[in-house]
């Protein structure tokens, strides 16, 4: 069983740059997927980015390619999203997963951190 906690979301201004961490407890699949998604209330929840635990293959959403970087510390199981050029329209809760499918499908995601706030003022 994992557990997921995220941290390092906040306020900044448009233009500005934050960190999503989500450290992950317990024993992962090494053919486990780490996803990043967000949700705003009342609407579904959006892919941002996932990576592989192992190797290096990442895909992200095309409302943050090029600005959002996904990446991982393996020896200390912690999953990390890079957000610069922050938007306004980036403003909502941050969640990071596990799935056993490389999908960016939120449905095949098993595990689920407990969200990251992340509010960009215009």
């Amino acid at each position: 069983q994992v557990h997921l906690v995220e941290s390092g979301g906040g306020s900044v201004q448009a233009g500005d740059s934050l960190r999503l961490s989500c450290a992950a407890s317990g024993r992962a699949s090494s053919n486990s997927v780490m996803g990043w998604f967000r949700q705003t209330p009342g609407k579904e929840r959006e892919f941002v980015a996932m990576i592989r635990w192992r190797g290096t293959s990442a895909f992200y959403a095309d409302s943050v390619k090029g600005r959002f970087a996904i990446s991982r510390n393996n020896p200390e199981n912690i999953l990390y999203l890079q957000m610069n050029s922050l938007k306004p329209e980036d403003t909502t809760v941050y969640y990071c997963a596990i799935a056993s499918e490389y999908d960016r499908d939120y449905r095949v995601y098993h595990t689920w951190g407990q969200g990251a706030q992340v509010t960009v003022a215009s």
